[in-house]
């Protein structure tokens, strides 16, 4: 009996060896999301319903070769993630030349429309009073502040532009949790008279706060000369690692960027006036952009 019962057990032993889950063991892969809605919502009866988040699912969908882990984090720990070469990856980030020293990019990931100022309605006369304005022109006068999210990127243009004209008497940099919604918060308390975001970005915190007849964007026109302001990549550690894993998730963003649901995860955030021209700059500029036309 004692011999028989120590055959079982070896058997078993052996069996638990030999799973498939054992023999077949996920790479983890680390999604950082940045606590930031729309992009991502993590709380609240729209919780999972922002357009990184949906966007995110459809990639963890089609790669079920990896255990998908996500992450809540601000941009510091993004770069510390990546330069201690972690196995972690963000969707939708702005090429510049600082990450691209300890960051490798997918193919476009994320179509939006561009980056606007967001200001108060009560603030539109003293901005010129137009719905275009020239960001340089805005940070030389030095009558605004403007607030902008530290180590955030805007795009190549506007980023230019605020490194080169920005300084301690026009701009206001602020690193912490809930960027956006706490810049937003300075904005209506007057300490900023200015904040760059997307269109999106600045409705949906209108709207949730109560305030929306009280809030305006407007166009930058250095931000309307080309489309690379629009596109953004994922973000993978810049080791072997991360080189598989673009790899990979290139040949998903191949398979799924021409999708209605892909389309659409942006879509749900937009006026209805807004919809038509989108999908039309969807079809003609991002389907079109792949690894060697990207910037």
């Amino acid at each position: 009996m004692q011999r028989l019962k120590k055959i079982v057990s070896y058997i078993l032993a052996v069996s638990i060896l030999l799973t498939p889950a054992v023999l077949m063991a996920q790479e983890e892969m680390y999604w950082m999301e940045a606590v930031s809605p729309p992009f991502f919502i993590h709380e609240g009866e729209l919780k999972g319903q922002g357009y990184e988040d949906l966007i995110t699912d459809i990639l963890k969908e089609n790669m079920p070769q990896y255990d998908h882990v996500s992450m809540p984090a601000n941009i510091s720990r993004h770069y510390q993630q990546w330069k201690q070469g972690e196995p972690a990856c963000s969707l939708a980030m702005h090429k510049t030349r600082e990450r691209k020293e300890f960051v490798l990019f997918s193919i476009p990931s994320v179509f939006t429309l561009p980056h606007v100022l967001i200001i108060k309605k009560e603030q539109f006369a003293a901005f010129g009073g137009k719905k275009a304005v020239s960001l340089k022109d805005v940070l030389t006068s030095n009558n605004f502040i403007i607030g902008r999210a530290a180590k955030r990127s805007y795009g190549g243009a506007f980023d230019e532009i605020l490194n080169t004209f920005g300084n301690q008497d026009n701009l206001f940099s602020y690193e912490g949790s809930e960027l956006s919604l706490n810049l937003f918060k300075m904005l209506l308390a007057g300490r900023v008279q200015a904040m760059p975001g997307l269109p999106e970005e600045a409705m949906y915190l209108a709207e949730k706060m109560g305030i929306r007849d009280q809030i305006m964007t407007l166009s930058v026109e250095e931000n309307l000369v080309d489309h690379e302001s629009m596109l953004t990549y994922v973000a993978c550690s810049k080791n072997e690692w991360g080189t598989r894993a673009i790899t990979v998730i290139n040949k998903v963003l191949q398979e799924q960027r021409p999708t209605e649901r892909y389309r659409a995860a942006y879509e749900r955030w937009l006026d209805e006036s807004s919809v038509a021209e989108y999908r039309r700059m969807y079809k003609t500029i991002f389907l079109q952009v792949d690894e060697k036309d990207a910037p």
